[in-house]
Protein backbone atom coordinates (compact mmCIF):
# COMPACT_ATOMS: atom_id res chain seq x y z
CA UNK A 1 0.00 0.00 0.00
CA UNK A 2 1.69 3.53 -1.29
CA UNK A 3 0.24 6.62 -1.44
CA UNK A 4 1.36 10.10 -1.56
CA UNK A 5 0.90 13.09 0.98
CA UNK A 6 1.30 16.78 -0.42
CA UNK A 7 2.25 19.20 2.36
CA UNK A 8 2.94 22.51 1.75
CA UNK A 9 5.38 23.83 4.21
CA UNK A 10 5.88 27.51 3.49
CA UNK A 11 4.58 30.21 1.53
CA UNK A 12 6.92 33.39 0.97
CA UNK A 13 4.99 35.91 -0.08
CA UNK A 14 6.14 39.21 -2.55
CA UNK A 15 4.06 41.59 -3.54
CA UNK A 16 0.61 42.83 -3.12
CA UNK A 17 -2.14 40.45 -1.51
CA UNK A 18 -4.95 41.37 -3.62
CA UNK A 19 -3.04 40.60 -6.81
CA UNK A 20 -2.26 37.03 -5.28
CA UNK A 21 -6.03 36.31 -4.74
CA UNK A 22 -6.51 36.84 -8.71
CA UNK A 23 -4.13 34.58 -10.56
CA UNK A 24 -3.29 34.94 -13.93
CA UNK A 25 -5.15 33.17 -16.98
CA UNK A 26 -4.81 29.52 -17.54
CA UNK A 27 -2.57 29.53 -14.81
CA UNK A 28 -2.10 26.27 -12.84
CA UNK A 29 -0.03 26.58 -10.03
CA UNK A 30 2.66 29.56 -9.29
CA UNK A 31 4.35 31.10 -12.38
CA UNK A 32 2.16 28.57 -14.65
CA UNK A 33 4.48 25.95 -13.21
CA UNK A 34 1.61 23.11 -13.44
CA UNK A 35 1.63 23.10 -9.55
CA UNK A 36 1.09 20.06 -7.34
CA UNK A 37 -0.36 17.05 -9.34
CA UNK A 38 -3.16 14.06 -7.94
CA UNK A 39 0.09 11.72 -8.16
CA UNK A 40 3.33 12.52 -8.38
CA UNK A 41 4.97 10.93 -10.99
CA UNK A 42 8.67 10.37 -9.20
CA UNK A 43 6.51 8.06 -7.24
CA UNK A 44 4.60 5.02 -9.25
CA UNK A 45 2.83 2.81 -8.02
CA UNK A 46 3.69 0.11 -5.54
CA UNK A 47 5.95 -2.18 -8.27
CA UNK A 48 4.48 -5.67 -8.92
CA UNK A 49 6.62 -8.43 -6.91
CA UNK A 50 7.79 -11.79 -8.68
CA UNK A 51 5.28 -14.39 -8.32
CA UNK A 52 6.06 -18.34 -8.05
CA UNK A 53 4.98 -20.22 -11.50
CA UNK A 54 2.06 -22.30 -11.46
CA UNK A 55 3.40 -24.44 -14.03
CA UNK A 56 5.18 -28.11 -12.39
CA UNK A 57 7.97 -29.25 -14.44
CA UNK A 58 7.92 -32.95 -14.41
CA UNK A 59 10.48 -35.28 -16.31
CA UNK A 60 10.43 -38.94 -16.65
CA UNK A 61 12.32 -42.55 -17.96
CA UNK A 62 11.39 -45.58 -18.38
CA UNK A 63 13.51 -48.75 -18.66
CA UNK A 64 13.12 -50.04 -22.00
CA UNK A 65 12.92 -53.58 -20.58
CA UNK A 66 11.06 -52.63 -17.51
CA UNK A 67 8.19 -54.11 -19.47
CA UNK A 68 4.83 -55.44 -18.00
CA UNK A 69 7.10 -54.69 -14.23
CA UNK A 70 5.80 -51.40 -13.80
CA UNK A 71 2.22 -50.63 -11.74
CA UNK A 72 1.65 -53.94 -9.90
CA UNK A 73 2.71 -55.88 -7.14
CA UNK A 74 3.81 -54.30 -3.61
CA UNK A 75 6.11 -51.64 -3.34
CA UNK A 76 7.97 -50.30 -0.39
CA UNK A 77 9.00 -45.79 -0.36
CA UNK A 78 13.07 -45.32 1.09
CA UNK A 79 15.15 -42.27 0.48
CA UNK A 80 17.79 -41.81 -1.46
CA UNK A 81 20.86 -41.07 -0.56
CA UNK A 82 21.45 -37.96 1.20
CA UNK A 83 23.72 -36.47 -1.38
CA UNK A 84 20.77 -36.12 -3.38
CA UNK A 85 18.76 -33.37 -1.33
CA UNK A 86 17.53 -32.33 1.68
CA UNK A 87 16.95 -35.58 3.18
CA UNK A 88 18.70 -35.80 6.46
CA UNK A 89 16.76 -32.61 7.67
CA UNK A 90 13.58 -34.50 8.32
CA UNK A 91 11.42 -32.64 5.75
CA UNK A 92 10.39 -36.05 4.01
CA UNK A 93 7.52 -37.61 5.75
CA UNK A 94 4.78 -35.39 3.63
CA UNK A 95 6.23 -36.47 0.46
CA UNK A 96 6.84 -39.80 1.30
CA UNK A 97 2.89 -39.99 2.00
CA UNK A 98 1.77 -38.11 -1.15
CA UNK A 99 4.36 -40.41 -3.21
CA UNK A 100 2.85 -43.66 -1.61
CA UNK A 101 -0.75 -42.13 -2.26
CA UNK A 102 -0.27 -41.77 -5.66
CA UNK A 103 1.87 -45.08 -6.51
CA UNK A 104 -1.32 -46.90 -4.34
CA UNK A 105 -3.14 -45.11 -7.37
CA UNK A 106 -1.28 -46.63 -10.00
CA UNK A 107 -1.62 -49.88 -9.08
CA UNK A 108 0.98 -50.90 -6.98
CA UNK A 109 0.29 -52.70 -3.29
CA UNK A 110 1.59 -49.70 -0.41
CA UNK A 111 0.22 -51.23 2.21
CA UNK A 112 2.15 -54.66 2.48
CA UNK A 113 5.44 -53.73 3.79
CA UNK A 114 6.53 -57.68 4.06
CA UNK A 115 8.56 -59.11 0.68
CA UNK A 116 7.93 -56.10 -1.96
CA UNK A 117 9.31 -56.72 -5.57
CA UNK A 118 10.19 -52.98 -5.83
CA UNK A 119 11.58 -49.91 -3.84
CA UNK A 120 10.34 -46.39 -4.90
CA UNK A 121 13.28 -44.52 -3.72
CA UNK A 122 12.42 -40.16 -3.39
CA UNK A 123 14.15 -37.13 -2.75
CA UNK A 124 13.47 -33.70 -2.13
CA UNK A 125 15.78 -30.27 -2.80
CA UNK A 126 15.00 -27.08 -2.70
CA UNK A 127 16.68 -23.93 -4.30
CA UNK A 128 15.83 -19.74 -3.91
CA UNK A 129 14.23 -19.33 -6.92
CA UNK A 130 13.80 -15.60 -6.46
CA UNK A 131 15.87 -13.88 -3.31
CA UNK A 132 13.66 -12.09 -0.72
CA UNK A 133 13.02 -8.13 -1.54
CA UNK A 134 14.90 -6.25 0.38
CA UNK A 135 13.19 -3.97 3.14
CA UNK A 136 11.82 -0.64 1.92
CA UNK A 137 11.77 2.70 3.19
CA UNK A 138 8.28 3.07 4.71
CA UNK A 139 8.60 7.21 4.53
CA UNK A 140 10.21 9.21 1.42
CA UNK A 141 9.84 12.70 -0.04
CA UNK A 142 10.93 15.34 -2.20
CA UNK A 143 10.82 19.19 -2.27
CA UNK A 144 9.76 21.57 -5.09
CA UNK A 145 10.43 25.39 -4.69
CA UNK A 146 7.93 27.42 -6.96
CA UNK A 147 8.83 31.04 -8.18
CA UNK A 148 7.12 33.68 -9.99
CA UNK A 149 6.51 37.58 -10.59
CA UNK A 150 3.58 36.87 -8.00
CA UNK A 151 5.29 35.15 -5.52
CA UNK A 152 7.69 32.25 -4.36
CA UNK A 153 6.97 28.71 -2.41
CA UNK A 154 7.89 25.29 -1.64
CA UNK A 155 6.15 22.11 -0.90
CA UNK A 156 6.67 18.98 0.12
CA UNK A 157 5.44 15.39 -0.70
CA UNK A 158 5.47 12.35 1.31
CA UNK A 159 5.64 8.98 0.27
CA UNK A 160 4.31 5.78 2.26
CA UNK A 161 4.57 2.59 1.70
CA UNK A 162 3.02 0.34 3.83
CA UNK A 163 3.58 -2.60 1.77
CA UNK A 164 5.75 -5.57 3.30
CA UNK A 165 8.47 -6.60 1.12
CA UNK A 166 7.48 -10.13 -0.32
CA UNK A 167 9.22 -13.71 0.84
CA UNK A 168 11.85 -15.43 -1.37
CA UNK A 169 10.27 -18.18 -4.15
CA UNK A 170 11.40 -21.43 -3.51
CA UNK A 171 11.82 -24.15 -5.64
CA UNK A 172 10.82 -27.55 -4.32
CA UNK A 173 12.66 -30.51 -6.75
CA UNK A 174 10.77 -34.16 -5.65
CA UNK A 175 12.96 -37.41 -7.14
CA UNK A 176 11.65 -40.46 -7.36
CA UNK A 177 13.30 -43.75 -8.40
CA UNK A 178 11.71 -46.82 -8.66
CA UNK A 179 14.04 -50.15 -8.73
CA UNK A 180 13.66 -53.71 -9.23
CA UNK A 181 14.49 -55.08 -5.74
CA UNK A 182 16.12 -58.32 -6.85
CA UNK A 183 18.30 -57.28 -8.90
CA UNK A 184 18.66 -53.55 -8.17
CA UNK A 185 18.34 -52.04 -11.83
CA UNK A 186 16.27 -49.06 -12.34
CA UNK A 187 12.96 -49.17 -13.86
CA UNK A 188 11.55 -46.13 -13.94
CA UNK A 189 13.06 -42.80 -13.00
CA UNK A 190 11.36 -39.02 -13.05
CA UNK A 191 11.59 -35.66 -11.14
CA UNK A 192 9.14 -32.84 -10.75
CA UNK A 193 9.29 -28.99 -9.90
CA UNK A 194 7.36 -26.67 -8.64
CA UNK A 195 7.66 -23.17 -7.11
CA UNK A 196 5.57 -21.30 -3.46
CA UNK A 197 6.23 -18.24 -1.59
CA UNK A 198 8.88 -19.13 1.36
CA UNK A 199 5.96 -18.28 3.75
CA UNK A 200 3.37 -20.03 1.84
CA UNK A 201 4.95 -23.10 2.83
CA UNK A 202 7.65 -23.34 0.12
CA UNK A 203 10.05 -25.91 1.89
CA UNK A 204 7.53 -28.84 3.60
CA UNK A 205 4.19 -28.12 3.01
CA UNK A 206 1.72 -31.24 2.18
CA UNK A 207 -0.31 -29.11 -0.80
CA UNK A 208 3.63 -28.85 -2.57
CA UNK A 209 3.86 -32.57 -2.03
CA UNK A 210 0.28 -33.58 -3.36
CA UNK A 211 0.98 -31.38 -6.39
CA UNK A 212 4.53 -32.34 -7.34
CA UNK A 213 3.89 -36.18 -6.59
CA UNK A 214 0.10 -36.07 -8.47
CA UNK A 215 2.24 -34.30 -11.51
CA UNK A 216 5.02 -36.86 -11.15
CA UNK A 217 3.05 -39.62 -11.85
CA UNK A 218 -0.07 -38.43 -14.04
CA UNK A 219 1.15 -40.57 -17.32
CA UNK A 220 2.80 -43.25 -14.92
CA UNK A 221 4.57 -45.57 -16.25
CA UNK A 222 5.00 -43.44 -19.82
CA UNK A 223 8.49 -41.69 -19.92
CA UNK A 224 10.94 -41.58 -22.06
CA UNK A 225 12.30 -44.98 -23.12
CA UNK A 226 16.10 -45.40 -22.44
CA UNK A 227 18.25 -48.59 -21.90
CA UNK A 228 18.06 -50.21 -18.81
CA UNK A 229 20.70 -48.67 -16.30
CA UNK A 230 23.71 -51.21 -14.65
CA UNK A 231 22.61 -52.74 -11.19
CA UNK A 232 22.75 -51.29 -7.89
CA UNK A 233 22.25 -53.25 -5.31
CA UNK A 234 20.07 -51.08 -2.37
Amino acid sequence: MKFILPSFAALLVCGAAPALAQGMPGERGWGGGGGWQDTDPRYPSARQSAQPSKKIDVTAYRAADAGELLGKGRIVVSRMASDAGDNEDGKLPVYEAAVIDELARRGYDTATANDPGQIAEIGVSHSVAVPEEAPRKKVSGAMSTTVSNRGSGFGLALAVDLTKPAKAIVATRLDLRIRDKATGRVLWEGHAEGEAREDDGGINNSEMAARLATALLKRFPDGQVVQPLAAVMP
